[in-house]
């Protein structure tokens, strides 16, 4: 089944990119230039992601997540906006944002984006294969060649995430946002620390090199091995 996405975008030339650039990816998309029929949308339709500018005529694209996310709408939300510093990009976070992508960006970077928050906010399946790992989602289990891993909670959701973006680059931000609880002192570093122990149960010789730094940017969970 198709998904849909919403795009909530007042300059016409770049929603009219997005558009086409979703639809050639087989999204059915339906478009808005401000957020006054948002919410009618969202209970009129099936709405798989928001694609939401910031910068809107009508009421600024965060702060009108923000107030529906205390009405119960929990569709997905990218923010594609040209505020682009460290604490505007924190402040999207905290106002519902699942990513941010800043202006001018990359389209092959949106689609990537698009599809590892889609496939995130989906209804994980029962059993995830990825080369030899194997996850279990009855008993929220790990397994390398039929042998459980054990892993701490914050292992546990952090192994899971990358198993559900395979072959995609998540930032270390998107990591502490998705992965970290609310409330926790989140710093990057902490996401580094993590990654190795990770590493280290999964793959302590190093030999399969499972995930893939990127120096810079985050990490890739390598399942087909071309990176």
């Amino acid at each position: 089944m198709k998904k849909t996405i919403l795009i909530v975008e007042d300059e016409e030339d770049i929603l009219d990119l997005i558009e086409y650039t979703l639809q050639s990816e087989n999204y059915d998309t339906i478009t808005c230039l401000d957020t006054k029929n948002v919410k009618n949308i969202l209970d009129e339709e099936n709405i798989d992601l928001i694609l939401m500018d910031r910068n809107l005529p009508s009421m600024e694209g965060s702060v009108f997540i923000e107030s529906i996310r205390k009405n119960g709408y929990n569709q997905p939300v990218i923010y594609i906006s040209a505020k682009s510093t460290t604490d505007d990009i924190i402040e999207g976070f905290n106002r519902g944002g699942d990513d941010y992508i800043t202006k001018p960006f990359n389209l092959a970077e949106l689609k990537a984006r698009v599809k590892a928050v889609i496939k995130r906010s989906s209804k994980i399946e029962d059993v995830i294969k990825c080369r030899d790992i194997i996850y279990n989602a009855s008993n929220k289990q790990f397994s390398i060649n039929n042998n459980i891993i054990k892993l701490s909670h914050l292992e546990h959701d952090l192994l899971l995430e990358f198993i559900k973006n395979q072959d995609v680059l998540l930032t270390r931000d998107l990591l502490l946002n998705s992965v970290w609880p609310d409330g926790y002192d989140k710093q990057t570093k902490t996401v580094n620390v993590a990654v190795k122990r990770l590493k280290e149960k999964i793959d302590p010789t190093g030999e399969k090199k499972y995930i893939k730094a990127i120096r810079g940017e985050g990490y890739i969970f390598v399942n087909k091995g071309v990176y």
